[in-house]
């Protein structure tokens, strides 16, 4: 067993019995459906806007190499500086390197997910930088030193009081559970942040390759405090955000919205271009591009599971996945949750260590239907499953489904195999749940029914008779 897979039995274990919190994220999720549904009726044709959206990154996908080239040089024409990082650690030590270059001190983020895929505040934090995470949610996750739990609702787990206590703790606020008041508690921190960065921090929903934008979108105001106050501003992109065209905009900006918190569209909607430019009256000094292989190139070789690189990170998947509901974000282990991150996370980390998290998923296709772009996702963790089993066979496993094979293939066999375990499962019954039980463990989590007093084929030759 990885230690990636036991890190995630044991998380698992006290989130299934806390039935108070699993009921606390059905609900919460529960009103998400609702609000994406209505969301979804304003759209012409839901289901043809989705297959616009994934030919689009379909052709992005299959364009990628001219795509950012066309994207870093129309960023170099404006002044920006770009960053090819093949790694984590090539992003961290160009990161790293401007931060030291400009003597900063503060550093504040938004809207930065691929900057938890890196682990870049651990870094900056271990050389002595204060870096702070300027939305809401970030920043309550931030101050209780957890990551977040969400993509896109990063603290959903925590209720009023918890957070309000959180703020007594870590910001010396008096108590409060309303949420207005929470907010301004924050916001009045945040605010001296901003003035004091010497650098602004972001990621980018999409980049536009035509004309060498970067676009992010938000609802609290942060990012446009973030690239507009600091004298630079770095933004660390994956390289499958690309898009061709400054017009795919107008489909996939409503879509992200629709499909992360149900909206028609978010509150701020940002594109940047580059550093402060003659006659712009706001704007960083210096601004950097750092974009982020990491592993995407070898997922775009696999033919079979590349489309899951047409992901914009919406969230859609996590909130309707009953797997995700009931064990938590927190769970996972990993940057990216539910079952888009059970998809990617092996190709980004590696299969032998993160293979188990394609077996966190019932299969049910939920993510599927609603992905916006239509990723194949049910299928793609079942594909995970099965080069698990052959890159990393276990002998166990092997030896079982070679018995079950030999099996299925002998009729004759199989039907004796039945006759011989029906009376060995009623035998069984004294000791189930006690030491003695060979299933104990198995039975943890699960109820084995017992067989009934007849088989349908001997009820079928009776009938027949």
């Amino acid at each position: 067993m990885s230690s990636a897979h036991g890190e995630f039995k044991r998380a698992v274990r006290p989130i299934t019995r806390d039935f108070a919190h699993r009921r606390w994220m059905q609900n919460a999720l529960r009103g998400y459906e609702q609000v994406r549904a209505g969301t979804q009726a304003r759209f012409g044709d839901w289901e043809a806007a989705r297959r616009a959206a994934a030919g689009i990154k379909w052709q992005a996908i299959e364009q990628l190499d001219t795509l950012l080239e066309q994207f870093a040089s129309n960023l170099e024409a404006r002044g920006t500086k770009v960053c090819w990082a093949k790694s984590d650690a090539e992003a961290r030590a160009y990161i790293l390197d401007v931060v030291r270059a400009h003597n900063a001190r503060t550093i504040v983020k938004s809207k930065c997910m691929t900057s938890e895929e890196i682990h870049l505040n651990e870094l900056l934090e271990g050389e002595g930088f204060d870096v702070v995470e300027s939305d809401l949610g970030e920043f309550i996750v931030q101050l209780r030193k957890e990551p977040p739990y969400h993509f896109v609702f990063p603290a959903m787990h925590l209720k009023r009081d918890e957070i309000s206590r959180v703020f007594q703790d870590k910001l010396g606020a008096e108590p409060t559970d309303d949420p207005e008041e929470l907010t301004m508690i924050a916001r009045r921190v945040l605010r001296q942040k901003y003035i004091e960065a010497d650098i602004g921090f972001t990621g980018a929903n999409f980049g536009v390759a035509e004309t060498g934008m970067v676009s992010i979108t938000e609802n609290e105001g942060n990012v446009r405090l973030t690239t507009a106050l600091p004298k630079v501003h770095i933004a660390l992109m994956g390289i499958e955000k690309v898009l061709p065209r400054m017009e795919d905009l107008a489909l996939f900006l409503p879509m992200l919205a629709t499909g992360g918190t149900g909206q028609a569209l978010t509150c701020y909607n940002s594109l940047i271009g580059g550093p402060q430019q003659p006659g712009e009256p706001d704007g960083p000094d210096e601004f950097h591009v750092v974009l982020l292989d990491n592993r995407r190139t070898q997922l775009l070789a696999d033919s079979v599971q590349r489309d899951a690189l047409r992901c914009m990170r919406c969230g859609a998947c996590l909130n309707l996945c009953p797997v995700f509901k009931n064990i938590g974000g927190h769970s996972y282990g990993t940057t990216y949750q539910g079952p888009i991150g059970s998809v990617i996370t092996p190709h980004l980390r590696g299969l032998r260590e993160y293979k188990h998290l394609s077996y966190a998923s019932s299969l049910c296709g939920a993510c599927t239907e609603t992905c916006p772009v239509k990723i194949d996702l049910h299928h793609h963790l079942l594909r995970s499953r099965r080069d698990a089993v052959c890159a990393h066979p276990v002998w166990g496993q092997r030896s079982l489904f070679r018995l079950f094979a030999f099996m299925m293939r002998r009729p004759a066999l199989y039907r004796a195999a039945g006759k011989i375990g029906r009376p060995l499962l009623w035998l069984s019954r004294p000791v189930q749940g006690t030491w003695l039980d060979p299933l104990r463990a198995w039975r943890r989590t699960r109820t084995l029914p017992m067989p009934a007093k007849q088989t349908f084929k001997d009820y079928w030759k009776t009938r027949r008779r």
